[in-house]
């Protein structure tokens, strides 16, 4: 499984969460405490927004502990928002087309966890995309799958609904198809603007995770935090984020309500 962090706050450095906090996000790529896969070193990413609409993305397939230009980038580059993964394959292979995150316009997106028997079922899922959002596919994650299917729900305008659909859509064919197991996400998408989360899973197994509010040195307001553990022993700064819940960030408040796939 991977490990994630999504920041909206102060503009910072990315490298203040990625290699500086104690549980930093380089450090949970080494040996995750809440994962049940503690090493993540099939690549990484880093997405940001500046000056443009439309997020940078910086993605690799080297360990994220490993490359030199990661830190560079972390420590030069000054953003109010940023979404940054660490993977763990769960059979895609590993290219820099199949990390996390993953744009369209001014939109991204990551993902924590797995679709049950995807390979098996990658073709049915396709068909579900919007002919208009396949074509910019790239790589052969359910990730991949997961976005444009949420682009093709209507993520643009009314992202609960757009994971309310994808998430029963994606039932229906593993049901379909005789799938015994799970369908397990915890993840984020953003519009430059808020970032939506969701904690589901079909058999009450969905990975990790927690929000919180940070203090970044220096800035007067507080930033918020979603991501895959914490990354810190203060736990009075961080909340888990219960089982199927829908997440929503922005300007500086948190809300999250209960999650249910929508009926078909």
């Amino acid at each position: 499984m991977c490990r994630w962090l999504a920041y909206s706050g102060p503009p910072i450095h990315p490298n203040t969460y990625l290699f500086e906090a104690e549980n930093s996000l380089i450090q949970q790529s080494l040996s995750a405490q809440l994962a049940i896969t503690p090493t993540n070193g099939d690549g990484f990413g880093l997405g940001w927004y500046g000056a443009k609409p439309e997020p940078g993305i910086f993605r690799d397939i080297l360990p994220a502990w490993n490359d030199e230009n990661l830190k560079c980038i972390a420590e030069q580059v000054e953003c109010r928002l940023f979404f940054a993964h660490v993977r763990a394959s769960t059979g895609a292979g590993i290219a820099r087309s199949n990390c996390h995150p993953f744009r369209f316009e001014n939109w991204m997106f990551m993902h924590n966890g797995q679709i049950g028997g995807y390979a098996g079922i990658r073709h049915e899922l396709d068909r579900l995309i919007a002919p208009e959002f396949y074509r910019f596919r790239q790589g052969g994650t359910d990730s991949e799958t997961f976005f444009y299917l949420l682009l093709s729900n209507g993520l643009q305008s009314d992202p609960q609904t757009a994971f309310a659909r994808t998430v029963a859509q994606v039932e229906k064919v593993m049901a379909d198809a005789n799938v015994s197991s799970a369908l397990r996400l915890t993840a984020a998408v953003t519009d430059g603007e808020a970032v939506y989360a969701i904690r589901y899973a079909n058999d009450n197994k969905a990975p990790t995770l927690y929000f919180g509010l940070g203090q970044p040195s220096g800035a007067a307001d507080s930033a918020l935090m979603i991501l895959s553990e914490p990354l810190d022993s203060q736990s009075e700064d961080w909340r888990e984020v219960p089982m199927s819940r829908f997440v929503t960030a922005c300007n500086g408040a948190f809300d999250d309500v209960a999650f249910a796939p929508e009926p078909l």
